[in-house]
């Protein structure tokens, strides 16, 4: 195993595939992913192994997912990535210009970072927030409403070494520690997830709703949330009720049809299929086997269960799993 990561990366790897049944442990790759950049900044060929060898794939397979998905970055990355959207909505309110401004401040194009490593730009297709535009986001924390000298004003403070507030969302961390948050443990930050909160924009609907008294009929939002079982036996309950009021089926007769003769009349008239048809079809199944949930060439088994059988003993003295180890972090 490559000896780039550190032992908590490991174990964090080891955490992470337990998360997940053995015979569906390839399912883990994009939260190891996210958290061999958070190691290095970017996903580097020595992640891409690591990856490999922990899942048992091969890294054609890695990197056929690290190459994919944009959040994967494949080289390194400054502290802070900044995207400004650039698609149709923010460019007419002026995301081009937002996002030429910010490159000609910076010195750096698209997908380039600053000489102090602190800045990468890129310009982005879409940042799903369209009645915000234009937008920009630093490490997927959003600012709203943006135009030239305010998203200068944000990168100046962030290579100042200040963390701004965003618009919307938590308070701003480095890209490494959000891959960390995206390959799925807690922000231990003290109050990371203290500040933020809606844009106006995404209460707009509830505004109307409230203004001219729309709602959902029959709801009563002081109705407490029924648990699983309850909803189960309501659903069960109501299941019964809609059988019963079914109308009893008709009895057939149990008597056969009588044809002309006498004879029983065949009740199925769906021509018998020629013995070339009957061939054809039996050639057709012996030939074609049903689709299995087999895995695809490159899993390894061993591995597999290498990597889960140390998450189950990776217990410390006190009893506390990985599982656990993740829950507690969350509660904190």
């Amino acid at each position: 195993m490559s000896v780039v990561f550190t032992d908590e990366t490991r174990e964090r790897a080891r955490e992470i595939i337990a998360r997940y049944p053995a015979d569906r442990s390839r399912s883990a790759l994009l939260p190891l992913l996210h958290l061999v950049q958070a190691e290095e900044g970017y996903v580097s060929p020595a992640g891409v192994a690591f990856c490999a060898e922990v899942l048992g794939l091969n890294k054609a397979q890695v990197g056929a997912v690290a190459t994919f998905y944009t959040m994967y970055k494949r080289k390194p990355t400054g502290d802070f990535l900044v995207s400004v959207c650039t698609n149709t909505m923010c460019n007419v309110l002026g995301g081009q210009e937002v996002y030429d401004t910010l490159a000609e401040h910076l010195g750096v194009g698209h997908d380039e970072t600053t000489a102090d490593g602190t800045i990468t730009l890129e310009h982005a297709e879409c940042l799903a927030a369209c009645d915000y535009g234009p937008v920009m986001t630093v490490n997927y924390d959003f600012f709203d409403g943006v135009d030239a000298s305010t998203a200068v004003g944000v990168v100046d403070e962030l290579r100042a070494g200040g963390r701004p507030m965003p618009t919307r969302g938590a308070r701003l961390c480095t890209l490494k520690e959000m891959a960390v948050q995206l390959a799925g443990f807690a922000d231990e930050r003290d109050g990371a997830v203290a500040d933020g909160g809606p844009g106006e924009p995404t209460l707009r609907g509830l505004r109307l709703a409230q203004q001219h008294g729309v709602s959902v009929p029959g709801f009563d939002p002081n109705t407490p949330i029924r648990s699983k079982a309850e909803a189960d036996k309501a659903a069960a309950e109501a299941k019964a009720k809609a059988e019963a009021a079914k109308p009893a089926p008709a009895e057939a007769s149990a008597a056969p049809v009588k044809g002309g003769d006498g004879a029983s009349a065949p009740t199925n008239t769906t021509p018998p299929a020629s013995r070339d048809a009957q061939e054809a079809q039996a050639a057709g199944v012996a030939a074609n086997a049903p689709a299995g949930d087999g895995k695809p060439a490159g899993d390894e088994a061993g591995a597999q269960e290498r990597n889960l059988t140390e998450a189950k003993a990776g217990t410390d003295a006190d009893g506390v799993g990985p599982a656990d180890a993740s829950e507690t972090g969350a509660q904190k």
